[in-house]
């Protein structure tokens, strides 16, 4: 086989059958940073091309050939078009139902509406919201348009919610923005200090790497800071569990002891640093046992910590959103890059400071400008002699782009609230979801004169708000490139066509930035859009980093082609890009020498009070993705944590008379919402956690963004979404809901949804169901599209018996032989349980039930149902349960649908994790659980 065709885009396998062609084709997970490499197989025929399986790519560097579980379910993403946006829409005035319209009056539309907003109120009177999950490509486009054609700086990205203080902190410290490391460190670190990350969870596959590290070294030490005892910390040699917010105050006190044991490198700090004198000043009051009294922690802990980060070998840092999502987050990637600068940590195999990216091109973004603080090709937008020679690199006359830098996202919506942008375009991403205080972002789009949103899926909380939806390609329909955590640049390629009349996004961007330049256009300029691919994007965008930080003037889509995935710098000329920089001891500032900047402590944006006495901290579920708009699709990704939920103290919670289960509120000075609640001692007393991803798809508010805080860095103009001041209350509901059915869950919920808007609170579910084939094995595949949908409501008054009878005929749970009911209608009760009428065991097909209370047996009869075992006893019976509705029997391992029931009752007998593997399979398929069934070893050796 040629080589092209080795690295490139499809290869031709064995058909299942004569009418079928069957591909191959190496792309690109579209999850987090890390970037991993896949083989999308598909099959072409008479009725279409569909996905039907997923491999990781043993070639890939980042991954060689590894998957998570959120990567190899991405074909059963794909399997169904229910939910899927498939021809533009428009409506012209709110009140009216969109309706669908061809491409060519969707774009005209666009353009004359944006043309009209541009001429009457000026270009700063229109915005863009895009995101770290569009190629590079379609955000170059995006960029040019805002920038370079209407001449606003009013483009921001949800990148601006996860990476900007890591940009900052690198810019400010190292004169540039980027990692200095390279996947090949985590091997090669003999200390490794996370500092607000899950990697478990959120970078999975790296984590592997990082296991397999200790496991062939001892000497390996492993560093976890983090405020709640997550499956990360749980493996660490050294758990921080500091108060959150505490970070600076904690680096500080490392770096103190550091400086007075003499634990630093002098020399490094002499020829190759500036600033040292003023920080080591600033450092004298944070003595070991303050800082730690200040993070609450030993301060014995705080030495050892820093004794490990001062040894004699390779020290990584490896940070995310814990760092960056904060107030002060800029302070707090100095303080940690400050270690590094100190010890001469940096420039050298297995040391570094490395920022984990949390989206698959919030990379590639930066690197084409498309922030609102930036130009393109890491160009600063103050700098007038950055402006002439971008303008010139684009043929623009003098002084067309605009030295005023754009309204970053928080800034945006507000601008968009009170009037001064009347046009937001959303393209990729859904902002009243994401975005901190989302009260404030629901009246922004409301308030506008015009929201365009360009999206794939149609149950997205922003949809509802949008005046035309544009549709666009999705994963495994799309080419280009993306930039994973590493600076590594990869080709993106499509295993089948975009459905209905979805468009690539560059594609939608580039038409309406055509007919934009020929109503506003400046009179004699060559066109600024004559793109008719991703290659000649790429190859314009390349030409702007000649001479730059992170010049790829070497790179194009051929050599990645032949060569397969490189790192950035990669000049014309060179061999190969650069895996680690400055390890020549010159930085990327004016003088070639790192900053040292003095970083004091600052706590958090809102500190707790007698009326909010709690810390609400927020994270990630180990297989779902963001809001779930694609994650959601995929039933087995609900089988390890099923339900949103607030987890708390158990001590607290018994304090307050709270039980497992209880539905709660969750207020702050923002706005409320209602979760049920877990205890867990993963968090701290006077903390409670709650998941990010459940959004207004899954409950009736619109998650956790409805009490988070909007406050912003100062530099990186990041929001502290992880931490706001809450009060937890006992919510009291006179009428409770307990439904599920088994189906095509993504039409069933698509049914359900509008119907629980009103309630006080609703919680869907795609559970996976025990008789889904497909949902094991080495490779991903499409699941059976039958699984189960459950949901919870509560409300304070029974609905009336129309609305009971409308969920009914949503949820298909109709009247018949194989249906048993109960109704009482003077108290608004209904029970409904209906049996699969295609088998003879006596298995639950769907069920409603309705009380005044909510209790264990409604539980019980669920379990049973998703269980997939056959109802035993008469069918009479099945109202008459009872019980207390015990824990769930999770599932532990995804990929092999192992519930923790199996995996205790083995250690029971003395197994040990090797043997778990070995016995069970779980862990050796994607690894994700690897963390949980080390936890759930050493919790049974220490009872």
């Amino acid at each position: 086989m040629e080589e092209l065709a080795l690295r490139g885009e499809i290869d031709t396998l064995p058909a299942t059958a004569p009418e079928l062609r069957r591909t191959r084709t190496r792309s690109v997970c579209c999850y987090c940073g890390v970037g991993c490499g896949v083989l999308i197989d598909a099959e072409h025929g008479p009725d279409g091309s569909r996905i039907v399986g997923i491999e990781g790519d043993p070639e890939h560097p980042a991954n060689r050939g590894r998957l998570c579980t959120k990567g190899r379910s991405l074909p059963q993403t794909a399997s169904s078009l229910s939910g899927r946006l498939l021809a533009p829409e428009l409506r012209h005035l709110r009140q009216e139902t969109r309706r669908p319209v061809d491409w060519a009056l969707a774009l005209d539309t666009v353009a004359d509406r944006l043309a009209g907003i541009v001429q009457q109120h000026g270009p700063d009177a229109v915005a863009f919201y895009i995101s770290g999950q569009l190629l590079t490509e379609d955000y170059y486009v995006f960029n040019k348009l805002a920038k370079g054609l209407l001449g606003t700086n009013n483009i921001d990205t949800n990148s601006r919610l996860c990476m900007s203080s890591a940009v900052s902190g690198y810019k400010l410290a190292l004169g540039a923005d980027g990692p200095p490391t390279c996947y090949e460190d985590l091997e090669l670190a003999k200390t490794v200090l996370f500092a607000g990350s899950n990697m478990a969870y959120a970078h999975p596959v790296l984590f592997r790497r990082l296991e397999a590290a200790r496991e062939r070294d001892a000497e390996v030490r492993w560093i976890v800071i983090d405020p709640r005892r997550t499956d990360t910390a749980a493996m660490a040699d050294l758990h921080l569990q500091i108060q959150p917010g505490t970070d600076v105050a904690l680096f500080n006190g490392m770096l103190h002891h550091l400086i007075w044991e003499g634990r630093v490198d002098a020399a490094f700090i002499a020829a190759h640093t500036e600033g040292y004198a003023e920080l080591k000043q600033l450092l004298r009051d944070y003595t070991p046992r303050m800082a730690a009294e200040l993070c609450g922690i030993a301060v014995a802990d705080l030495i050892q910590a820093a004794d490990w980060f001062g040894r004699d070998v390779a020290a990584l840092s490896l940070y995310c959103m814990g760092l960056n999502q904060s107030a002060h987050g800029t302070d707090k990637n100095l303080a940690l890059i400050h270690l590094h600068l100190a010890t001469g940590q940096i420039g050298k195999p297995g040391a570094g400071p490395f920022s984990l990216t949390g989206q698959p091109n919030a990379m590639g973004g930066r690197e084409v400008g498309g922030m609102a603080t930036m130009l393109a090709a890491h160009r600063e937008i103050g700098n007038d002699a950055d402006r002439a020679e971008l303008e010139s690199l684009w043929g623009l006359p003098g002084h067309s782009l605009s030295a005023k830098p754009g309204l970053s996202a928080v800034a945006l919506f507000e601008a968009l609230r009170s009037g001064r942008v009347k046009a937001v375009w959303i393209a990729c991403t859904n902002p009243v979801h994401s975005m901190p205080d989302i009260g404030q972002v629901r009246e922004a789009l409301q308030q506008a004169e015009y929201v365009i949103v360009q999206e794939a899926f149609r149950n997205t909380d922003t949809v509802p708000y949008a005046d035309v939806l544009l549709p666009a390609a999705s994963w495994g329909e799309k080419d280009g490139s993306v930039t994973n955590s590493e600076r590594r640049i990869s080709r993106v390629r499509a295993a089948v066509p975009a459905p209905g009349q979805a468009r690539p996004d560059w594609w939608i961007a580039n038409e309406v930035a055509r007919r934009l330049e020929a109503r506003l256009g400046p009179p004699g300029v060559a066109p600024l859009f004559a793109f008719d691919g991703p290659a000649q994007i790429f190859d314009e965008h390349r030409r702007l980093t000649v001479g730059r930080d992170h010049d790829i003037g070497g790179l194009d889509y051929p050599r990645l082609d032949r060569q397969g995935p490189q790192q950035w710098p990669f000049p014309a000329g060179a061999a190969q890009g650069l895996a680690r920089r400055y390890g020549d001891g010159v930085f990327a500032t004016a003088n070639g020498r790192a900053r040292f900047h003095p970083t004091p402590y600052r706590p958090v944006a809102e500190a707790t009070s007698a009326r909010f006495p709690l810390r609400l901290l927020t994270g990630r579920l180990r297989d779902q993705w963001h809001g779930m708009s694609r994650s959601g699709r995929v039933p087995g990704a609900f089988a390890h944590s099923p339900e949103p939920g607030l987890r708390m103290q158990p001590q607290d919670a018994a304090r307050r008379g709270l039980a497992q289960g209880d539905l709660v509120k969750v207020i702050s000075k923002r706005g409320e919402l209602v979760l049920p609640l877990e205890l867990s001692d993963e968090v701290a007393s006077g903390t409670v956690f709650a998941a990010m991803h459940w959004s207004g798809q899954f409950l009736s508010s619109g998650g956790i963004n409805e009490v988070s805080q909007p406050a912003v860095d100062a530099r990186s103009l990041q929001p502290e979404l992880k931490h706001a001041a809450v009060r937890v209350e006992k919510a009291e509901f006179a009428w409770h809901l307990l439904a599920a059915r088994r189906g095509d869950a993504l039409s069933l919920q698509a049914a359900v949804q509008p119907l629980l808007r009103d309630c006080g609170f609703a919680a869907l579910g795609l559970a996976a169901d025990a008789m889904a084939e497909g949902m094991s094995g080495t490779r991903g595949g499409v699941a059976d599209d039958l699984a189960w949908l459950v949901l919870r409501a509560a409300c304070e008054h029974a609905p009336p018996p129309e609305w009971l009878e409308a969920l009914s005929e949503a949820l298909q749970l109709h009247a018949g032989r194989d249906t048993l009911e109960y109704r009482d209608a003077r108290r608004g009760l209904l029970k409904r349980v209906s049996w699969r009428a295609d088998c003879n065991d006596n298995r639950i097909d769907g069920l409603l039930l309705t009380d005044a209370q909510r209790h264990g047996a409604g539980e019980n009869l669920l379990d049973s149902a998703l269980s997939g075992r056959p109802w035993s006893g008469s069918r009479l019976a099945v109202f008459a349960q009872s019980g207390g509705g015990g824990a769930r029997d999770a599932v532990v391992c995804n990929c092999l649908q192992i519930r923790e029931s199996s995996i205790r009752a083995e250690i029971a007998r003395g197994a040990g994790v090797a043997e778990l593997k070995q016995r069970l399979g779980c862990g050796t398929v994607c690894g994700s659980c690897g963390p949980q069934l080390n936890q759930l070893c050493r919790l049974a050796a220490q009872a």
